[in-house]
């Protein structure tokens, strides 16, 4: 991977795999070949009016929030190899437009996956948001496509299977059930000892099975939006190559690259601040991994 030089991008990590950048993903993308990464992974902002840092709006109009997203998600479609898998994680009311638009570019719908995380508050007047959407678009025929498995559920208490299987127990693959597309096994990274910086962060358990499912080892993953890091240290233990950016602090995700203990701040504010103490700072111990990421 050739490194990427402009006037407010700068390279501020480097690995065997990877490089990261702090600035403007469309500035990085900019100056990407066409086709050149084999799987984008998204996770933009959500336009809630979260705090992401000095120079990041969060709260903008509807109409300009889609624009700006069609915007990066033009220049995704264009480094993305034929073949290569794009991932977009977002709330159900923007990728329900979003998807739309990835459909109009020629992209292939695969699934609407439904991850299962209660971290929103009732609305009233509607039904309780209990999922976010993540979307799944090929660029044309999938070239890489692994369809995990995962154990057979079993009662914490008992320890037996959860369901009966209609009497076909002794039938089902010995390494577990296929994975849906309806994942109730992603745990929320709220916990003061995991979380890595005040913002919303993402399981780990997640990317490697986004990994697994759209990319093949050595293939190139790119995430233009770094928050945390996730994306990029999964794809340092899965041998995948990576490329990413972060416009706003990028400390705490080389930290993470670098297993180095660092500290963030708890802002107490909505989901993003649950398990954490308020207004203090917090030392993670960015080594902590999950034992079973499927």
């Amino acid at each position: 991977m050739n490194e990427m030089t402009g006037e407010s991008i700068n390279l501020v990590y480097s690995s065997e795999y990877g490089h990261l950048y702090q600035g403007d993903c469309l500035e990085l993308m900019a100056q990407m070949g066409d086709g050149s990464v084999d799987l984008v992974f998204a996770d933009p902002p959500f336009n809630l009016n979260k705090d992401y840092g000095k120079g990041i709006n969060d709260s903008l109009d509807d109409a300009d929030y889609l624009d700006w997203c069609r915007g990066w998600i033009s220049d995704g479609i264009r480094v993305l190899a034929d073949g290569g898998s794009f991932f977009l994680y977002n709330l159900p009311k923007w990728n329900i437009e979003l998807g739309h638009y990835l459909g109009d570019q020629g992209m292939m719908f695969r699934h609407w996956i439904a991850i299962d995380l209660k971290m929103m508050l009732p609305v009233p007047g509607r039904l309780y948001p209990s999922h976010y959407s993540l979307l799944y678009y090929t660029k044309g025929k999938p070239k890489a496509f692994t369809r995990p498995r995962y154990p057979v559920p079993v009662c914490r208490h008992c320890g037996g299977d959860i369901k009966d299987y209609g009497g076909h127990r002794n039938k089902l693959n010995p390494e577990g059930l296929n994975v849906a597309d309806v994942w109730t096994d992603i745990p929320p990274v709220r916990h003061r000892g995991t979380k890595r910086r005040g913002a919303n962060e993402l399981s780990e358990k997640l990317l490697k099975r986004v990994v697994t499912i759209g990319s093949d080892e050595g293939d190139l993953i790119f995430d233009p939006f770094g928050g945390s890091g996730t994306t990029y240290a999964v794809a340092e233990r899965m041998h995948r190559h990576w490329l990413g950016i972060e416009l706003g602090d990028a400390e705490p995700i080389i930290a993470r690259l670098e297993g180095r203990d660092f500290y963030v701040e708890a802002p107490n504010n909505g989901d993003a601040g649950k398990g954490m103490t308020s207004q203090r700072r917090v030392k993670v111990n960015s080594k902590i991994d999950h034992p079973s990421l499927f």
